[in-house]
């Protein structure tokens, strides 16, 4: 009676499961699971290869291998697409089109990382050589050999640089579409291919690459996978995303370092000044307070607002993941805080602490502040909002190294550096019927909530796609949220990856 009890919940959820899968993808997970060991070993192999977007010659390296992925595949037409620049990383192409097919969708990752200092990374580590470890290592995951029976673990993790950012995603996109026609299926729309290669420089050629390839890169909608699922561990999908600009900031004082005692009091401290600047940006609830830095942002529409009142809460999860028992803006959602524009402090240097330490006034204080920007804003004018603040509290304004003449007429003097490469954030309206098709696709992969956002919380050009091609993009993240990208132990859950696979096949597969 008791083993009763216990079967029938179980062989419910599984009639369950079987009803909300559709029979193809359940095909599609029966041929990645024979499939394991060989999509295993062609990832490590492509996270063996070092890929910097400034290292051409290991760029060149990345897009001859993903060529080889697609060829190995059936790709059709694959190539490489230049802008105008000769020597700057490629993006690699090619596509399916499938007779009778009515929709295009073209599918986006970037084959470049961040750059990393070993150094940095756990012992045992090395950002190129990928291991296996049986879980996070801050959790007590331990490494293991990679098997040669192909019988994988979910929360078994692969670290190496690019494992998460974003390596999975062209191994999603690409082993989907290889797992389609393994299983005897072919997709239900035309599939476009373009992965790039410098996303992680900012993106400053995919302009003239999309103006150079308009008639070949015509579709009805963009796929970007890139990012994380939610904190939760369930799927998303995105609708738009922050754009991203820098300011590198430096004010100056004396022309030599100073004896604190005998001009404490008397010289001015650069550093003190530029905590009181930075200071000055914010009030004690996280508003920015620069004039107008809020006043041209797009309201969210009311289908927006309603999917962000759907959004599971994470902010507890994530304090107790992070040690952390307060936030910067009471009383707002991690969800509400990523759809507004930010002012953050990246770094800030001056003097030296620790064992290096002296009792001197610094002749220089630097920051870099990193702006996230939300639909409305435009990364030029929110630069100006802030050095117009800056100017407001007194500063001489410069973009060179002071001269005598300047630091004899300028009590005040601060070089600003503008980044000359910022992006613009981009939204698509979640009723589009395409929209809706793709959130019917991934909804068959899971039993679970699939989670709607407006925004995502990082930075890709997005806006290009819109501007150059009046092209409409879908963000679907696969990668775990604790992956560590842009960091030292980046790692790929491998449950991410192969439910990334299905993800991505299911949209190929949509009708």
């Amino acid at each position: 009676m008791r083993k009763t009890v216990w079967l029938f919940p179980a062989l419910l959820l599984l009639a369950v499961t079987s009803l909300a899968q559709s029979k193809e993808i359940i095909a599609l997970r029966k041929s990645r699971e024979q499939s394991t060991r060989n999509i295993i070993d062609e990832f490590t192999a492509f996270l063996s290869l070092p890929n910097l977007a400034s290292d051409t010659a290991g760029q060149q390296r990345n897009a001859a291998f993903i060529m080889e992925m697609m060829r190995k595949r059936g790709v059709a037409h694959v190539q490489l697409l230049h802008g105008k620049t000769t020597g700057t990383p490629p993006a690699v192409y090619g596509d399916v089109m499938v007779p009778g097919a009515s929709t295009t969708l073209i599918f986006y990752a970037h084959y470049d990382g961040q750059p990393v200092n070993p150094a940095q990374w756990a012992a045992g580590l090395s950002p190129f050589t990928p291991k296996l470890y049986s879980g996070a290592i801050d959790n007590g995951g331990f490494n293991i050999p990679f098997l040669t029976d192909g019988v994988y673990q979910n929360d078994w993790r692969v670290y190496a640089r690019g494992a998460s950012d974003d390596k999975a995603g062209v191994a999603a996109i690409l082993n989907a579409y290889g797992l389609i026609v393994k299983s005897g299926l072919r997709p239900a729309v035309n599939v476009k291919f373009f992965f790039e290669g410098e996303e992680e420089a900012g993106s400053p050629h995919l302009g003239d690459i999309l103006e150079n390839n308009k008639d070949l890169l015509q579709s009805d909608c963009w796929i970007i996978c890139d990012g994380p699922v939610h904190q939760s561990g369930k799927k998303q999908i995105v609708f738009g995303v922050r754009g991203d600009t820098h300011l590198d900031l430096t004010i100056y004082a004396s022309k030599r370092p100073l004896h604190s005692g005998h001009y404490g009091n008397w010289a001015p401290n650069p550093a003190m000044m530029m905590a009181k600047l930075l200071s000055s940006m914010k009030d004690d609830n996280g508003r920015v307070t620069i004039k107008g830095f809020y006043d041209d942002v797009t309201a969210l529409t009311a289908s927006e607002k309603k999917a962000l009142q759907e959004v599971p809460a994470a902010d507890e999860q994530m304090k107790a993941e992070l040690g952390i028992i307060a936030t910067e803006m009471p009383g707002v959602s991690l969800s509400e805080a990523i759809n507004l524009p930010t002012l953050n402090i990246n770094g800030f240097q001056s003097g030296n602490v620790g064992k290096m330490a002296s009792n001197q006034i610094p002749t220089f204080a630097t920051a870099v502040i990193d702006l996230r920007l939300v639909l409305g804003n435009e990364w030029k004018r929110q630069q100006q909002k802030v050095i117009d603040h800056i100017k407001a509290q007194g500063y001489y304004v410069t973009d060179k190294e002071p001269i005598e003449e300047e630091r004899k007429q300028y009590p005040r003097i601060i070089k600003v550096i503008r980044d000359d490469a910022g992006l613009n954030a981009q939204r698509t309206p979640m009723d589009l019927p395409i929209a809706q098709k793709v959130i019917g696709a991934v909804k068959t992969t899971s039993n679970d909530q699939v989670v709607l956002q407006p925004t995502l919380g990082g930075s890709l050009p997005l806006f290009l796609f819109e501007k150059i091609l009046q092209a409409k993009t879908i963000t679907v993240p696969i990668a775990n949220h604790d992956n560590n990208q842009h960091a030292e132990n980046e790692n790929i859950r491998l449950k991410n990856l192969f439910e990334g696979i299905e993800t991505m096949g299911a949209i190929m597969l949509m009708k």
